[in-house]
């Protein structure tokens, strides 16, 4: 049974193991099969505004995927935590990102919005997930500012902590 939402920071530190500076979902607002919406308020304290650039300051393409990326590595933990625990010694790690677009620049006082679609599971023998692939959209105010096709790689977790 999906998780009630909202999802506030604190449970999102539970499932996910980035921390400050590169933790970078706040809150979920939206859970539903195969969907999750979350939000991150970019604030003109962010570490990455020192140097992306100080008299202009945009958020980082780059960081708007790992937003996005994150928002999707909540969703099974979210919408089935029991299959999650099954998993949890697994890891989920970027694959592939294709079709990436920026479209828009992220602000200090933007609010981002970030919809997450899963595309497609991939499972093993045991009907865990192997490999995940997912659409994401992120905006602000109804205008998309980055849009892309990630596939994730579910892998031992001992892998990744050696």
């Amino acid at each position: 049974m999906p998780v009630k939402v909202p999802v506030k920071i604190n449970k999102i530190k539970e499932i996910l193991p980035h921390r400050y500076p590169f933790l970078l979902v706040d809150r979920v607002i939206e859970l539903e099969e195969n969907r999750i919406v979350a939000i991150k308020n970019v604030t003109a304290n962010e570490a990455f505004f020192n140097g992306h650039f100080p008299e202009a300051p945009i958020m980082p393409g780059v960081l708007q995927i790992e937003a996005l990326a994150q928002t999707a590595g909540l969703y099974g933990p979210l919408y089935n935590p029991e299959l999650a625990q099954e998993a949890k010694d697994k890891m989920g790690v970027f694959s592939k990102v294709n079709n990436c677009t920026f479209e828009s620049p992220v602000v200090p006082g933007d609010v981002l919005r970030l919809e997450v679609k899963i595309t497609g599971i991939e499972t093993d023998n045991k009907g865990l997930p192997k490999r995940v692939q997912a659409h994401g959209e992120a905006s602000v105010e109804g205008k998309i500012t980055c849009r892309c096709d990630l596939e994730f790689a579910m892998v031992p977790a001992k892998l990744i902590s050696r």
